[in-house]
């Protein structure tokens, strides 16, 4: 995509309130409460049927607020919740999904035009914005193709063309990458991320991909069975989860629980931050949050070929590649119960090789069990 944007866009605030949805007995959404300043991106991140798509869709007024079940402001204005409902074409939106959503008997400039159209604008007025919206993206001259004659690539970046082309306030995304191969949807995704800040629009990005969601936003809100569990900067996601539930859905390491802790730990700190007096305080906690769990993120567990200094040594069980790391399974050789941990390595190491390991204490964190 070019970096060319003649105009940059202003985008809106986004305010949720109290919202939940239901569909006949079943809760979709359990009291959503987000604040989005102007011109951030917030990612919903989640796994199917957590909810994100209703969401988006209540978002965009493709679904009414049920009385009492909350309110949505764009900025100042009230969208919906207490009687009040704004149709989409009215909340200064636009919107790309995960199937492109074109309209095949139409030419790539037509389906860019659509939204200028149907906001009163002649074809002399349209013209220059579409091209200049197809060239934004990488498709300037595309304008007399046909989507059916386009890549998948391609044709995603005619939506997007038309999503940009009227200059929303805000950039709705349901999902759009999910149907292309890894490189094109690593590329795309950059692309997005890069053009969205150049527009100063405000965005919300619905995805299952953790990579995705990382790339784009600014804040991310993981969430699981209608609820937002944590609400927060990528950065902070990783080094303070609210809960073993966002850990584990982040996949950011080992957990473990009270009974899991090697009881050899407690004694044989070496001086470190978390000396056992500490240690023995913050095990304490599980007297008043019985499911909590001790988590090790794959940043906290080092391996190491020289014999660690907590005489911690493991056996190696299985590798997989993920991000230009190899995300290892370590069984630990200890006088307790048998334990496995997960790490992170800039190498490949064989199964059933013998590995020191050295811990980060300071980056160890009892988390609660989410409700």
């Amino acid at each position: 995509m070019t970096d060319k944007i003649n105009q940059k866009n202003v985008g809106t605030s986004i305010t949720i309130e109290a919202l939940s949805h239901r569909f006949s007995q079943n809760t979709v959404l359990d009291g959503i409460d987000i604040h989005l300043d102007a011109g951030q991106v917030l990612a919903l991140l989640g796994p199917s049927g957590c909810g994100k798509t209703t969401l988006l869709k209540l978002l965009a007024g493709l679904l009414p607020v049920a009385p009492g079940q909350g309110r949505i402001l764009l900025g100042d204005t009230l969208v919906a919740g207490d009687g009040c409902f704004l149709p989409p074409e009215a909340r200064g939106l636009g919107m790309v999904f995960q199937d492109y959503a074109l309209w095949p008997h139409m030419s790539v400039g037509k389906n860019v035009a659509f939204a200028l159209e149907m906001r009163g604008l002649s074809k002399k007025e349209s013209a220059p914005r579409v091209a200049q919206a197809l060239e934004i993206v990488g498709l300037k001259g595309y304008e007399a193709r046909h989507p059916s004659s386009l890549s998948g690539g391609q044709q995603q970046r005619v939506a997007l063309a038309r999503a940009i082309v009227a200059r929303p306030q805000i950039l709705l995304f349901d999902e759009p990458l999910s149907n292309l191969d890894r490189d094109l949807r690593e590329s795309l995704c950059h692309e997005i991320g890069t053009l969205l800040r150049e527009m100063g629009t405000t965005a919300v990005y619905v995805t299952h991909d953790q990579e995705e969601a990382f790339a784009l936003a600014d804040r991310i809100a993981v969430m699981q069975g209608g609820r937002i569990r944590q609400l927060a900067a990528p950065e902070l996601l990783i080094s303070e989860p609210a809960s073993t539930l966002v850990a584990q859905f982040l996949k950011l390491g080992t957990l473990l629980h009270a009974n899991q802790v090697p009881a050899s730990w407690r004694h044989n700190h070496h001086g470190r931050p978390i000396a056992a007096d500490t240690f023995d305080m913050l095990s304490m906690q599980h007297l008043f949050i019985p499911q909590a769990a001790l988590s090790l993120t794959h940043e906290s567990v080092r391996g190491t070929a020289v014999h660690a200094a907590e005489g911690l040594r493991g056996e190696v069980l299985t590798q997989r590649y993920r991000n230009g790391r190899f995300i290892t399974e370590v069984q630990l050789h200890t006088a307790d119960a048998p334990q496995s941990l997960v790490l992170a390595t800039d190498t490949r190491l064989s199964t059933g090789q013998i590995v020191d390991l050295t811990l980060d204490w300071q980056r160890l964190r009892w988390l609660p069990q989410a409700a």
